[in-house]
């Protein structure tokens, strides 16, 4: 007989969790804060347009993505598009993310260029991320590319992602996402990524569907309060009030909430989840009637401008207007994330307005801003080890999130590998 087993998130790893265990023959109770699945990959109204509140893409090493959509019978929803990087320096928008861009990129020496050339070459060849674990990312990135290139190319994507937290970082979590994007190429000058018709709620909606339809259930706006231990083993959780009793608890909620869910772990273990570290985000979404660039990424290194770069979604994913995403990234405890929304809507206006002159006020149809305090762990040297093991010391109880699957960067298909094994050896 199947076990009873409460899931605490209903994003990519918890729907992953869920999906496994009720396919297996169990049943999952799927307990989910918002009032929809996806977390980070959920939908919401752009006035009248259905789109994520912060920009997604895959990869063609996306298998576990790419599995998931074949067994829904959705991958024919799949689209593979030759897209584009761009580099706003100097003033000037220039070509990017392939040799000959690099070449004739200015700003930047022919050493300099020789330099950052091999050691992006070389991430994508490394198989190995375990000699990097416990190498710090800025000195790792300075040694190889050296001091011009690091300043013009990589230095403000530190400086406004990670702020004052930027220098101690993992080269390994660094060299997956260099690792990833080189990968997303399928010749030296041309790289293909691939959107979902409908985008993530295309894969969400199927999941939950499957869920739903293989006994398992979904609860949206029920957040789990408490998840109760008792002499060492789970006995359920707490929701709206009231106590329900399960077989199991498999947590994929991001890890600062953990203490306050789990107030009755061993001591130890509740220190080393306070320890963690989280980045917030408040990513801007314009809808503008014109295009910026032809890029789907452009990397921004500009005094001006207190972003690392934007993603132009519709060079992508075509849509009836063009859709760009302006992150934010800070610490959560840094004064700038109390801003109003307005403040990054009067920026994002400025920037792309500066970074295309041709567009006007009037191109621009809507503006959201959405925020979320735990947007990315911060990957410290060996951080890995620095996690509570995902098995905790409690019988029945697994805790993970993103941060589990590093060195790799979060993302749907990441989440969904780790969370259906999670899911098989909650049960084995």
């Amino acid at each position: 007989m199947g076990q009873r087993i409460a899931v605490l998130g209903a994003g990519p790893m918890g729907l992953a969790v869920a999906y496994q265990l009720a396919r297996d023959g169990h049943v999952p109770v799927v307990f989910e804060a918002d009032d929809r699945v996806g977390g980070m990959s959920a939908a919401f109204d752009f006035s009248g347009l259905t789109i994520e509140r912060y920009y997604h893409f895959h990869c063609i090493s996306d298998h576990a993505f790419l599995k998931m959509l074949d067994e829904l019978g959705i991958a024919d929803r799949m689209h593979w598009v030759e897209t584009k990087m761009g580099y706003w320096y100097g003033n000037r928008l220039q070509a990017w993310g392939n040799p000959l861009a690099l070449l004739r990129f200015r700003g930047l020496g022919p050493i300099a260029k020789i330099r950052y050339g091999l050691h992006a070459f070389l991430c994508t060849k490394r198989k190995d991320w375990r000699p990097l674990d416990h190498v710090e990312a800025i000195g790792w990135i300075r040694r190889w590319v050296g001091a011009q290139a690091y300043e013009v190319l990589w230095r403000r994507l530190f400086d406004y992602k990670f702020y004052d937290l930027a220098d101690n970082l993992s080269a390994a979590w660094i060299w997956s996402r260099i690792r990833r994007i080189g990968r997303s190429r399928y010749d030296l000058f041309r790289e293909k990524l691939g959107y979902l018709d409908g985008g993530s709620s295309t894969l969400l909606e199927a999941m939950r569907a499957d869920i739903e339809a293989h006994g398992g259930v979904m609860r949206l706006k029920c957040p789990v309060s408490r998840v109760v231990i008792d002499a060492g083993q789970v006995t359920g959780i707490e929701a709206g009030g009231l106590p329900e009793a399960f077989d199991k608890v498999v947590s994929t909620v991001p890890l600062p909430y953990v203490p306050r869910l789990m107030p009755d772990l061993p001591a130890d273990i509740l220190e080393r989840f306070a320890r963690l570290k989280n980045i917030a985000v408040v990513c801007v979404i314009a809808k503008l009637r014109r295009a910026v660039t032809n890029n789907f990424w452009l990397n921004t290194n500009d005094p001006d401008m207190d972003i690392p770069g934007l993603v132009e979604y519709t060079n992508l994913r075509p849509l009836d207007e063009h859709v760009v995403y302006v992150p934010f990234y800070m610490p959560g405890e840094h004064p700038k994330f109390a801003d109003e929304d307005r403040v990054f809507l009067d920026k994002v206006r400025t920037y792309l307005k500066k970074i295309n002159p041709r567009l006007v006020d009037d191109d621009f149809i809507d503006m959201r801003a959405s925020r979320y305090r735990h947007a990315q762990p911060i990957c410290q040297p060996g951080y890995l080890e620095q996690l509570p093991p995902v098995a905790l010391p409690v019988r029945g109880l697994w805790v993970a999130d993103t941060s589990y699957y590093y060195p790799e960067d979060r993302g749907i298909s990441e989440s969904i590998d780790f969370g259906r094994k999670m899911a098989r050896d909650a049960v084995a």
